[in-house]
């Protein structure tokens, strides 16, 4: 997603975990937080509970795209935001379309978009 920063730091995750906005939903659980940067940045975690490698990376891989359909509106964010999407068990058996709308809800809710 070129446009798109990520979020690689360590601390940065610890940071969001402790964040107060958290938004749970059976297929992903989504951390916001605003940051100083004034750039929007996510980050995709999948815990080992999730299944194999080949799983994990498939549950980032449907984060990913479905992420992707709201990439013109997060190109225009206001202010910094850092995100971070945590895949859950659920997630391995969906398909993109089905988190489109958990992530657009929850980024809306915390008025990203």
């Amino acid at each position: 997603m070129a446009g798109l920063l990520t979020i690689k730091e360590n601390n940065t995750f610890r940071r969001l975990y402790r964040s107060k906005k958290c938004y749970v939903y059976p297929n992903v659980v989504v951390y916001v937080s605003r940051n100083r940067s004034g750039v929007f940045r996510y980050g995709i975690t999948t815990g080992k509970k999730v299944g194999n490698a080949v799983t994990r990376s498939r549950c980032r891989r449907v984060i990913r795209a479905a992420l992707h359909t709201y990439k013109d509106k997060l190109n225009n964010v206001k202010g910094g935001y850092d995100v971070v999407f945590v895949a859950r068990a659920r997630t391995a058996n969906c398909k993109s379309t089905d988190l489109v709308q958990p992530i657009g809800e929850s980024l809306r809710k915390s008025g990203v978009i």
